[in-house]
């Protein structure tokens, strides 16, 4: 027997409510919606993940890092037919991210280890890669302030184009041309230092 202050639940949004309504609730900030859409492409996300990582494990916290992204960045989304693109997109580039970015794992007891690692290095390789570290330092030094800054927050400090998007005031679109064009320069000058 039921009273008429008790209050029942039942689910908002089921797997027929059409994609275009799930897409405008989550843009206003309906968790229920947008539970709905990772139910729906969930198993999407994952197979892209594990396509391009072939790490189940992996692949799953991909899937989470991706939603999360997604519910932060749904209000970017101009149109709703296109959700399933538009994560395959970030699960595809947080996927590279996250290969540039990991190192190779290796598991084996300190005993194995020690009897096989062997120094593959020479004075002369250690001489070498010296020199070019040396001469890159020079060719940076040579650079302008921006295009330095660029490659520095790029490649030495590993910041995503999102991160320097943000870091530097402008649009990712902006940020690929700058680090294009850093890149293009300081080929330059490491060819005018080997000349020298």
């Amino acid at each position: 027997m039921t009273t008429a202050t008790e209050t029942f639940e039942f689910e908002l949004y089921s797997s027929d409510t059409p994609l275009e309504t799930l897409v405008a609730a989550a843009q206003q900030g309906d968790r229920d919606a947008f539970g709905q859409l990772v139910e729906r492409y969930e198993g999407m996300v994952k197979s892209v993940a594990l396509r391009r990582l072939g790490d189940e494990a992996e692949a799953l916290e991909l899937a989470q890092d991706v939603f999360m992204k997604a519910m932060q960045r749904i209000d970017q989304l101009k149109e709703p037919a296109a959700l399933g693109g538009w994560l395959r997109q970030i699960t595809v580039r947080m996927a590279i991210n996250r290969q540039v970015r990991r190192k190779p794992v290796v598991s084996a007891e300190p005993q194995t280890l020690e009897a096989t690692v062997y120094e593959s290095r020479t004075p002369l390789d250690s001489a070498l890669t010296n020199e070019r570290a040396q001469q890159v330092r020079g060719g940076l030094d040579r650079l302008g302030e921006m295009d330095r800054s660029t490659l520095v927050a790029f490649y030495v400090r590993g910041e995503s184009l999102n991160e320097m998007s943000v870091a530097f005031r402008a649009p990712v679109g902006t940020i690929k041309r700058r680090l294009h064009v850093a890149r293009k320069r300081l080929a330059a000058e490491l060819e005018m230092l080997q000349a020298v």
